[in-house]
């Protein structure tokens, strides 16, 4: 069973997220323990402050490292490397990809911190996190978000959590490639038809017409993607295609 432990200054913010879905079900099952740590519980001081001006002036205040090192240390039941990980969630982080998320998957214990305010002192990055992690190039106001990004991600990859496994092997940023259009009832809405191939009941026809799909989106909308993808020799067949035709539209557009 994988263990997650989240170390926050707001505890309660995660009380409806985990509270519904694949999450839910998989502590349930007892697939994954999800504890929620209040940071402020490991504070000396009758204020419970966690955090304090920098040195040296600048806006803005900082967590200190003393509650951070005594929450982690409190909770931490494994100091290796191969089973656990403390991740500190953070704008500095390596922006979070599925091959990390797949990483992080395989260890038996998660602690993450959410940074919050300026940032964490120093001190926390030089001994105590073993991984820094963004979600993305932009500023919200906790890692309390990106830890919730992290749980989902990571959880729905533990063995007996999803019911049809096969479907996560199959998903976008699994394969390399951005996933294929789906279609269900009814056959024809406001004018807009399911493809035919879809209705054909030829499986070839239909695996064949998803791979061009999923190859079609992923040159159109995440062309960078492409070069990272592990493709088949079918797949770099219909790719040459439609890269073919790409140039003959544009081509056809300059006479």
């Amino acid at each position: 069973m994988m263990r997650i432990v989240i170390v926050t200054i707001f505890p309660g913010m995660f009380d409806s997220p985990f509270a519904y879905g694949m999450v839910k079900r998989a502590q349930q099952k007892g697939l994954v323990e999800i504890e929620v740590v209040d940071l402020r519980d490991f504070t000396e001081d009758k204020h419970r402050r966690v955090d304090d001006e920098p040195y040296g002036g600048g806006q803005g205040m900082v967590l200190k490292p003393e509650p951070i090192f005594k929450a982690v240390e409190a909770v931490r039941r494994s100091t290796e490397p191969r089973k656990s990980a403390v991740v500190l969630l953070s704008p500095q982080g390596k922006r979070l990809d599925q091959k990390e998320v797949v990483r992080l998957s395989g260890k038996e214990e998660l602690i993450l911190i959410c940074g919050r305010y300026e940032g964490v002192d120093e001190r926390v990055r030089e001994g105590l996190i073993t991984d820094e992690i963004s979600i993305g190039d932009y500023v919200i106001s906790g890692g309390e978000v990106a830890a919730m990004v992290l749980v989902e991600a990571v959880v729905r990859l533990i063995p007996g959590v999803v019911g049809d496994e096969q479907s996560v092997r199959e998903e976008s940023f699994i394969t390399g490639l951005l996933d294929y259009p789906s279609y269900t009832r009814p056959p024809s809405f406001r004018g807009m038809d399911v493809p035919s191939v879809l209705l054909s009941g030829n499986h070839e026809e239909i695996r064949r017409w998803r791979r061009r799909k999923a190859l079609e989106k992923t040159l159109s909308k995440r062309p960078d993607l492409i070069d990272k993808a592990r493709l088949d020799e079918e797949s770099k067949e219909i790719l040459s295609e439609l890269i073919g035709e790409q140039v003959g539209k544009i081509e056809g557009e300059r006479q």
